[in-house]
This record gives C-alpha cells, structure tokens and sequence, in this order.
C-alpha cells in the first residue's frame, strides 16, 4: 500500500463507461495518486456497483487506497477500504460499526474548524476542508481560507486535506499552511493528460526534487 492519507487525491467525476473511468483513474494513479475516491451522485445502483468493484480492483492491483463517496454499503460491497462522509450523510459512528476498526473514515468539514474537531473526536481518520477556489463541482459550495489549514494543523492530530477548485497553479500555498493531501476532481480528470496533471501535483509535494 502506498503510504495513506498523504499526496494526491483523486475524486473521481461521473463516467458513463466503466472502462473509460477505469482508464482515467489508472493514469492518475501512474502519475502518482496514492488514494483514490469514487463519487458518483446518481441514482444507478447497478452501475454503481461495477464501477466501484472494477475500480477496487484497480487500486489494489497498484496498491493504492480505494475509499467510497457516502455510501457505507456500497464501500462494503465493493471491499473498499473506506468511506468519505459529508454533512448530510450518515454519521461516523454507523461507518466505523459496519466497516469495522481498520476502515478509512473521512469527513467533510467546510470551512468549521468545529466540524474537525468534533469528526476527530467520532474516530474520523482524516477532515477534509474547502471550497479553497472556485469550483466547477460544487459552484455553491461554501469558501475556505488559507489560515483555516494552519489553524486545523495546530489543534488536529488526524491529517487534512484540501479540497476545490485545486490546480498545480494554486496548490502550493495549500500545502504550505498545512494540506497532507489535495483532493483534486476537474483539476485532475478534466485535463487532456491526465497522468502529467497527476505528476504535476505530486512535484508539488517534494518541491526539492
């Protein structure tokens, strides 16, 4: 397993085709992705099952972290290491009872430092904040700020990860004030090279090299 919890995070958009989904999630974990989140928000349960065994299998074939966007049942039928959790999904203490101790729990916690403190108290393994920039995804999604990051890695001991609008342009200073993963959707997968876009994130995780 490549170390978790640190790095580029791939959140996957909505494919059609589960071999073009498969495809793109594979270059991005050869351009460096070391967790990999499938989301899909619609209602295509049957799809939704193959895309999330198919890409279970991907992940661990390349080592690589496999968690689930919201769906505690879907993240047990597919074998996925984890679940990311939102605001309006169900809580902590459900995921980590049908998932199990070693299961990745992550929560999403906007821009309320109150929100992290409380998932890191519920056994959350990571928070995630954001909208840091405009984002494409969620247009209406509520903004961080920078010092938010500095703040969080000051008062939590779980990682953090920064979240919206994310390009290799603006995630610097993400990782500077404190962001252990960028979690990256249209940055990553709306790029004509999807793995160069992935290394490009990477580098930025070890300037020096």
């Amino acid at each position: 397993m490549k170390t978790p919890l640190h790095g580029l995070y791939a959140i996957t958009p909505q494919y059609d085709e589960t071999q073009t989904l498969l495809a793109a999630v594979e270059q991005a974990i050869l351009g460096g992705a070391t967790i990999v989140q499938y989301r899909d928000k619609s209602t295509n349960s049957r799809r939704r099952l193959e895309q999330a065994g198919a890409l279970a299998t991907l992940c661990r074939r390349y080592h690589t972290l496999f968690l689930v966007n919201d769906d505690i049942e879907l993240a047990l039928a597919c074998d996925a290491q984890g679940v990311h959790l939102g605001r309006n999904d169900q809580s902590l203490a459900a995921a980590r009872r049908r998932l199990g101790a070693d299961a990745i729990i992550g929560a999403s916690c906007y821009n309320r430092l109150t929100l992290a403190l409380q998932a890191q108290d519920q056994g959350a393994n990571y928070v995630a904040f954001g909208s840091f920039f405009p984002s494409a995804v969620k247009p209406d999604a509520v903004r961080a700020e920078l010092r938010l990051l500095a703040e969080a890695k000051r008062r939590l001991t779980v990682p953090v990860a920064a979240i919206g609008g994310i390009l290799p342009q603006n995630a610097a200073p993400l990782i500077t004030h404190g962001a252990d993963m960028l979690a990256v959707i249209s940055g990553l997968f709306d790029q004509h090279d999807i793995k160069s876009s992935a290394q490009a994130f990477c580098a930025l995780f070890n300037p020096e090299e």
